[in-house]
């Protein structure tokens, strides 16, 4: 199974949506529009993907919450169409056996926290939906997180945003600190009883985009057996390229390669140690990618780069599959028991309606 690849972070279903009228049967083939289709997924080596579940922050409260749904509808459809090829998963389990039939293990990643609706029952019903992570924010802060691209407004995590971790710890779903302001990752490190993940961010200390991830944060989530995917926007991973975007991109973009993106998994391996590296590259989830990195075929080349570098074939299995497995699993022990019914109940802050009804105009 080496260089399977189980990538932690791809926007195809928000791009399905605005592109293919949110169609399924045309993935099949070869899809010019889109990064991602099963053709090049097969070639990429992909094994694993992290289908992320967004949605645009135009839409406010309930409809974030009916917008999220119906991207997990979409996984659900894309994975019915395609029983061949591609498998519903869950645990860790479930995606080594479906690699293990040759099918690409389909999981689901929440992308904010704003997409609860300001409910925890929201999230277990997501998690029931087979939802396995959340990132805590994405772009902008909500009413309980700070966003790393966002004003601060709570120095981190509320105490709310707190119980929501300890909610996802109970339940199995998957921190992830990508889109997060540090003092949010340090909060969430302080309160995790399970590893963390990041599914698609860099290394803070080779690019000063705020998206990326501090280098304090980087040895902290390896000692406590995280695992951090990188991404490969090149605003991301290239300095030159992030210092020509804030200057106005006037003139040639500089180029951004497979080695830039090699420099962060170096990175993070040095700092967090090669037990906590992986990737998440943000197919479909920005317009540009780097030369050699363009669609989802392209993983090859980026593990070619490694082992010219000296990476041991143990270092590349973990970097490709085994890293953020290890950490599904530490969740599936929470997460298993939570679909049984079989849980400690959740905390009482927990159950509290995310609309207090006796204050609307009208109510019995």
């Amino acid at each position: 199974m080496l260089d399977r690849v189980i990538d932690g972070h791809n926007d195809l279903a928000w791009a399905s949506r605005t592109l293919l009228g949110y169609g399924v049967e045309e993935l099949a083939d070869g899809v010019p529009s889109t990064q991602t289709d099963l053709p090049r997924l097969a070639i990429g080596g992909v094994a694993g993907q992290f289908w992320s579940v967004w949605v645009d922050p135009v839409l406010q409260g309930a409809e974030q919450v009916v917008g999220t749904l119906e991207q997990i509808d979409f996984v659900h459809r894309l994975v019915d169409a395609h029983p061949e090829r591609l498998a519903f998963a869950r645990t860790a389990a479930d995606v080594r056996q479906a690699m293990a039939e040759g099918r690409i293990a389909s999981l689901i990643g929440i992308e904010g926290g704003g997409q609860l609706g300001g409910s925890l029952a929201v999230l277990r019903q997501y998690a029931r939906l087979g939802a396995r992570y959340m990132t805590l924010t994405w772009s902008r802060t909500t009413a309980w997180a700070d966003s790393a691209t966002d004003d601060a407004h709570h120095d981190g995590l509320s105490a709310w945003g707190r119980e929501v971790v300890r909610e996802m710890n109970r339940i199995g779903v998957l921190i992830d600190l990508s889109h997060v302001a540090p003092t949010t990752m340090r909060h969430a490190l302080e309160e995790t009883t399970r590893p963390v993940m990041v599914s698609h961010s860099g290394a803070l200390a080779l690019c000063d985009h705020p998206r990326n991830v501090p280098d304090d944060v980087l040895a902290t989530i390896g000692a406590q057996g995280g695992v951090v995917m990188v991404a490969f926007v090149p605003t991301f991973v290239s300095q030159a390229r992030r210092d020509w975007w804030e200057a106005g991109g006037e003139g040639d973009a500089p180029v951004v390669g497979v080695g830039d993106v090699a420099d962060h998994l170096d990175h993070i391996r040095r700092v967090a140690g090669p037990h906590a590296v992986g990737i998440g590259a943000d197919y479909d989830g920005t317009d540009v990618m780097p030369d050699g990195l363009a669609d989802v075929s392209g993983y090859p080349a980026l593990f070619a780069e490694l082992r010219a570098r000296g990476w041991s074939e143990a270092d590349l299995a973990a970097l490709a599959h085994e890293n953020v497995l290890r950490v599904l699993e530490a969740s599936d022990r929470d997460h298993e028991p939570f679909l049984a019914g079989r849980a400690a109940p959740p905390a009482t802050v927990a159950l509290v309606p995310a609309v207090d009804v006796s204050t609307r105009e009208g109510a019995l």
